[in-house]
């Protein structure tokens, strides 16, 4: 049986940030416009999707692989079967620059991750393939953010988690019709 937490979810102190209610009063003591209503669902999708990354990177990291690791293999895992993708296509999928991209299949081609190979119909062009021990990386990833993410959402029932997928699909449809080039970093740091 999974732990139940059952702090209150806007309970921070033991990190040091101010409970979601404490950042939202302040914040309207210094900009009297602001909706709190919005505030909270605005900065609980931040928190939440900053503690998510924290999580997801000490999964990876037990793997023996980096969350920028991760995000290689689960690109080429969704090209489909060879699971093979163009560097170029790559950068441009993970929103990142060719040389932070060479760099990172470089590592990974090193670990075992990846293969990097000239196209034999292209000889211009390069093709990085996922490696049987790059896709069991990926599956021990999945594996333990299925674990993860089921804990996470216990406590909501099957429709509660339909609606809430919904809720946030349109969110993020509209970032995404309004901002199309949001999708990569504003640097590369890795």
């Amino acid at each position: 049986m999974k732990a139940c937490h059952t702090a209150d979810m806007g309970d921070t102190h033991s990190t040091g940030e101010p409970t979601l209610e404490e950042q939202i009063a302040a914040y309207q003591r210094e900009f009297q416009d602001l909706d709190p209503q919005v505030e909270k669902i605005v900065s609980a999708l931040s928190r939440l999707n900053r503690r998510m990354n924290v999580a997801y990177g000490r999964q990876t990291a037990d793997l023996g692989i980096s969350n920028a690791e991760w995000e290689v293999l689960k690109a080429l895992v969704l090209s489909g079967a060879p699971y093979r993708m163009g560097p170029s296509d790559l950068a441009k999928r993970l929103g990142l620059t060719p040389a932070a991209m060479t760099h990172r299949i470089d590592r990974m081609v090193t670990e075992g991750l990846v293969t990097r190979e000239r196209d034999e119909s292209n000889r211009v062009r390069v093709i990085v393939e996922l490696t049987p021990e790059g896709r069991e990386k990926w599956l021990g990833a999945m594996r333990l953010a299925s674990v993860f993410e089921e804990d996470l959402l216990q406590d909501l029932s099957s429709v509660e988690r339909g609606v809430l997928g919904e809720v946030l699909t349109r969110l993020l449809r509209r970032v995404e019709d309004a901002q199309p080039d949001a999708g990569g970093r504003l640097s590369d740091l890795d």
